[in-house]
């Protein structure tokens, strides 16, 4: 199984309400936050499992507590770097089967396998995004940036644009940040992130 997830901003004190919580995050302190990213990521993740971390996975200057709290979570991990992302230490480096800028792979969506396209910024013109290809990406969070990406998208899916692309699909990008309300702290596969965030649409 292929699990998802960006921006766990571990030891960033700054998530958390010890600090400013710019995420409004549910958590009173690091400590806190830790043990419930921990219990959520090993009650569900297998070390048969692969969980592509879309950048962010920590803040910089605590790698010696980065190291042993990243080496006890399971799985197989892929790193795709995020802007706050420090690998420069060997010991940290081991931890991941691979770390990379930028990766394409495919995964199975209700049946169909897809292709996906992962990356921690948002892209507005990603591979073969007309011909069904997902993105996946991080970095902006819950935030003013998120909306402005959501709605270049919308205009881009709408009436008028999508008829001048005859026989094209419709674009679909998905935050997996892990304060998404459909992400809820923990990584999601690829029909879990889709089902929750359409779950939650019907709600709004």
């Amino acid at each position: 199984m292929n699990y998802y997830i960006s921006d766990l901003h571990l030891f960033h004190k700054n998530v958390t309400r010890a600090g400013i919580n710019f995420d409004d995050r549910p958590f009173d302190d690091l400590e806190e936050m830790h043990a419930v990213i921990k219990e959520k990521w090993n009650t569900k993740v297998t070390n048969a499992d692969t969980v592509y971390i879309l950048g962010d996975m920590a803040m910089r200057g605590t790698q010696e507590d980065l190291i042993a709290f990243v080496s006890t979570l399971k799985g197989h991990k892929v790193m795709i770097k995020g802007n706050h992302d420090d690998i420069k230490d060997q010991r940290y480096k081991q931890l991941f089967d691979e770390i990379c800028d930028y990766k394409e792979i495919r995964d199975t969506l209700n049946g169909e396998n897809v292709k996906l396209v992962l990356c921690h910024y948002p892209i507005l013109m990603w591979k073969d995004q007309h011909h069904g290809s997902i993105l996946l990406y991080g970095h902006v969070h819950n935030s003013i940036e998120e909306d402005y990406f959501k709605k270049c998208l919308n205009d881009m899916n709408n009436e008028d644009m999508f008829e001048r692309r005859a026989g094209d699909k419709m674009l679909r990008a998905y935050n997996v940040g892990c304060m998404m309300p459909y992400m809820n702290y923990e990584p999601c596969s690829l029909t879990e992130i889709v089902a929750n965030y359409e779950n939650i649409l019907i709600l709004l």
